[in-house]
């Protein structure tokens, strides 16, 4: 049954997404010490950064340097311009100067995403000294910030290795450190992308990783918390990006109306003059479709179905380029796979279409007597369409990423667009090939 305190814990989780900036931070207050606390700590950047503001200036003090430098550097971070002196103020000066090295970073590098703190052990140490030393860290840090590496450097800061916990609980108490460390680790420089370190992490199953400079010198150490993050966030901006959207970088119900709208507005604008097009190839064709008014029945069929097989292609291959399953090198693998896979789904789509026009002719009559060679050119236009969906919705993560642009920015819609105004010119080649001198 849960306990008093846990109700209390859930009853403000339930209510948070609700509550104004100075109700969050009422509510903050009235947890008991160790719920609040715990509570704090759980929350995001941004919600970190509003109770903060909201609370009294002379208890803020006493919240923030709750928090490790990284974190406090998130906080910072979010915060207003005109806030961020404020709040760098309130920290002791060696902690001061470590977020300001963090600050120094991008937002988006494994510099900015490390903690500077981690433990750190001589080579010369011997087992149960360095346990000692453990134990005295976990005394000082809140639990969830106990360490369970510690890392050995030489006199000049470079890595040499690292040990974990357990190492020193099953080694010998008289034993050196430095017989006993691992010395084959996964390091990040400093300067790497997000995305890289959560592949890395992915990839080799860490739960932490020292980051270095160019030199060796260790500069602090992401954990995994750091990179669960991070992957929310990456995500999150590549599925706005897909739905055609500029990443809002704020959540939907923080953002400021008027920023949202400037977000989406020009996506959309760029996208309806693409769907211009479509028009633009319809009155290009005007006169097929006044000598067989048929074919236009079956426009939205052919069009949807490009951009369908289009945007399936295009997030295929960008969630493969995020996960690091495929890069540059590539791209004629992925364009002969694709370009095969249409093939196949155009003729799976094509059989469909030429089975529901002869079928629903046998029962009502209604395409007329050259009805089997509508179907045909359905059947034909939709292999093309669907072909040529496939393949570009294949190559543009390429291309954007060639250019240097997020390959997210090939979204669903503008794959759709594209491939509606070449599916329509598709089609009606196909009907005047095959329908010349019947319907055409």
């Amino acid at each position: 049954m849960p306990t008093k305190r846990a109700i209390t814990y859930l009853s403000v989780a339930e209510e948070w997404p609700t509550l104004s900036s100075a109700e969050r931070a009422r509510r903050l207050q009235r947890l008991p010490h160790e719920a609040g606390h715990e509570f704090f700590f759980d929350l995001g950047a941004a919600d970190q950064t509003g109770v903060l503001l909201a609370l009294p200036p002379g208890e803020r003090r006493h919240w923030i340097r709750l928090l490790a430098p990284d974190d406090v550097a998130d906080v910072i971070q979010a915060a207003p311009d005109d806030q961020r002196g404020g709040l760098l103020s309130l920290l002791d000066e060696p902690t001061r100067a470590e977020v300001a090295a963090l600050l120094a970073y991008a937002e988006d590098e494994a510099g900015g995403l490390m903690n500077p703190r981690y433990m750190r052990v001589r080579p010369d140490m011997t087992v149960a000294e360095a346990l000692g030393y453990f134990r005295r860290q976990a005394q000082q840090r809140a639990a969830r910030d106990i360490p369970t590496y510690a890392y050995i450097l030489d006199s000049q800061g470079k890595l040499s290795g690292q040990i974990t916990l357990t190492d020193l609980i099953a080694g010998d108490p008289a034993a050196n450190v430095g017989h006993l460390m691992h010395t084959n680790i996964i390091t990040i420089p400093e300067e790497a992308d997000q995305e890289t370190v959560a592949r890395l992490f992915a990839e080799h199953g860490l739960a932490a990783a020292p980051v270095v400079d160019a030199t060796g010198r260790m500069k602090g150490v992401v954990t995994a918390d750091d990179v669960v993050a991070v992957v929310e966030e990456e995500a999150t901006e590549d599925i706005q990006k897909l739905g055609g959207s500029e990443a809002l970088d704020a959540p939907y119900l923080k953002i400021a109306f008027g920023r949202m709208v400037r977000k989406r507005a020009g996506w959309l604008s760029a996208l309806f003059l693409g769907e211009m097009l479509t028009a633009t190839a319809m009155a290009f064709f005007e006169e097929e479709i006044a000598k067989a008014v048929i074919l236009a029945l079956f426009v939205p069929l052919i069009i949807s179905s490009g951009g369908n097989s289009g945007s399936q292609a295009s997030t295929l291959v960008i969630r493969a380029m995020a996960l690091g399953e495929v890069r540059l090198r590539d791209w004629w693998r992925v364009i002969r796979r694709e370009i095969a896979a249409g093939a196949v789904l155009g003729t799976v789509l094509g059989t469909i279409g030429f089975l529901r026009i002869t079928l629903w002719h046998a029962i009502t009559g209604i395409y007329g007597e050259h009805y089997m060679l509508v179907a045909v050119t359905v059947f034909g236009s939709l292999i093309g369409v669907v072909t040529f969906g496939t393949m570009a919705g294949s190559f543009l993560p390429f291309i954007l990423r060639r250019l240097g642009f997020d390959p997210a920015s090939a979204s669903a819609p503008f794959v759709a667009t594209l491939v509606d105004v070449t599916g329509l010119v598709i089609y009606f080649t196909v009907a005047s090939v095959i329908l010349r001198g019947t319907l055409l």
